[in-house]
């Protein structure tokens, strides 16, 4: 009898843990100095501007990135862009965290159109494929650099932030 509430015990243990798991659907958070901080899940990417840009990746070899434009995810949350950003404004900061706690950081100004040509993209996608478990699901990618090290892997945060004396 003891062993048989044990049998159930762990079924149900078994079963709320892959609950648990399915139920945490990769995501990406935008908080911060933003007006509406968000949750961005895999789908709310399909339904923004997508644009495909190319990184010379570690090996030297030149990949294509597909996903959205950071200065989008950021003026839907509601981030200081476009006219706004000059002044004490320009003093504003992009925080990227990585699920592994690698962590890079970018003006606003360096993703703001009306600064640079360049765009910058959180990616989803490489080469018409999901990324791959270890790079993904969100990766940032920084065209145009000598290095790589901003294009970062396993995207989970952007936080907006004010530097400060």
């Amino acid at each position: 009898m003891k062993s048989q509430h044990l049998y159930i015990a762990l079924s149900f243990a078994i079963l709320f843990s892959l609950n648990s798991a399915a139920q945490q659907k990769p995501s990406v958070k935008v908080h911060g100095e933003v007006k509406t901080p968000l949750t961005l899940f895999s789908e709310d990417f399909a339904k923004m501007k997508r644009v495909t840009t190319t990184l010379k990746d570690h090996d030297g070899k030149d990949q294509s990135y597909t996903g959205v434009p950071v200065q989008e995810i950021l003026e839907k949350a509601g981030a200081t862009m476009g006219k706004e950003l000059r002044g004490p404004n320009l003093a504003k900061y992009l925080l990227v965290k990585c699920a592994d706690g690698y962590q890079v950081v970018l003006a606003l100004a360096e993703l703001d159109g009306g600064f640079t040509d360049r765009v910058i993209i959180l990616s989803d996608e490489s080469s018409g494929k999901p990324l791959p478990a270890d790079k993904g699901p969100f990766r940032l990618i920084v065209p145009g650099e000598k290095r790589p090290a901003r294009s970062s892997f396993q995207v989970t945060e952007l936080i907006v932030r004010v530097a400060k004396d």
